[in-house]
């Protein structure tokens, strides 16, 4: 699954600590996220939406393998 958050975190103008901070996780795992090493859980998935006051399908890209 894609992600879109390092270009809502970038229109934002916040940084991965910022982010991080805010949505209750640490830096490391914003990286993972962004970088596609990692895919939020629902509930990570659903706080990250609400900070960027998006859906879900607007941050996350579901492709099927």
């Amino acid at each position: 699954m894609k992600n879109r958050i390092r270009q809502f975190r970038k229109m934002k103008g916040i940084k991965q600590e910022e982010l991080a901070e805010a949505v209750g996780v640490t830096r490391q795992t914003i990286i993972s996220l962004e970088n596609g090493r990692y895919n939020a859980s629902l509930n990570l998935a659903f706080r990250l939406s609400e900070y960027f006051d998006t859906t879900i399908e607007e941050l996350f890209i579901f492709e099927e393998e």
